[in-house]
């Protein structure tokens, strides 16, 4: 299918412009992309938790997994409003992706929870980088949902952080 025909099948009416579609569409399938990755690592991590503060951090991994998963159906319903398409795929995904899979057969807690709080900082900025291209073009309402898992991100990452603060690393 070519893009004239995806487009004329899928497209969405919205007061965008092509380029503004593209482009935001373009950093919220990113976006997308490294939140999926985050998402499965920060279950991956849930999973395979263990030492003695396995019960806290379990459950801080469960939480926010949850809150990661659920930025996923608003995040792709947005590029769709707005005319674009988005991830289709796992492969999709790694095509995308910027927040490195941990794919370690063992990895120790205090690890696990500074690398989510690395991958959550990352993502923080590349939400920033994205509301870049909101503001580019006027698009307020992507610019607002963008701004609210801002929050959340950073909210993460404060936890993720305190968490190994005064650890023996």
């Amino acid at each position: 299918m070519n893009n004239a025909n995806t487009k004329s099948k899928l497209g969405t009416r919205t007061n965008l412009s092509e380029e503004a579609t593209r482009d935001i569409s373009a950093a919220l399938n990113s976006l997308l992309a490294d939140v999926f990755s985050l998402y499965l690592k920060t279950k991956n991590f849930h999973w395979h938790m263990s030492g003695p503060h396995f019960r806290d951090y379990h459950l801080l991994l469960d939480e926010q997994g949850e809150q990661i998963f659920a930025m996923t159906d608003p995040m792709a319903e947005r590029a769709r409003k707005i005319g674009g398409t988005t991830l289709r795929s796992i492969g999709h995904i790694a095509k995308l992706q910027r927040i490195s899979d941990n794919d370690a057969e063992y990895v120790d807690a205090q690890d696990m929870l500074a690398e989510l709080a690395d991958d959550n900082l990352r993502l923080s900025a590349e939400i920033r980088a994205a509301h870049d291209v909101c503001d580019e073009y006027g698009d307020v309402a992507t610019a607002s949902l963008l701004e609210v898992w801002l929050d959340e991100t950073e909210r993460r990452t404060w936890f993720l952080f305190e968490s190994t603060r005064n650890s023996n690393r």
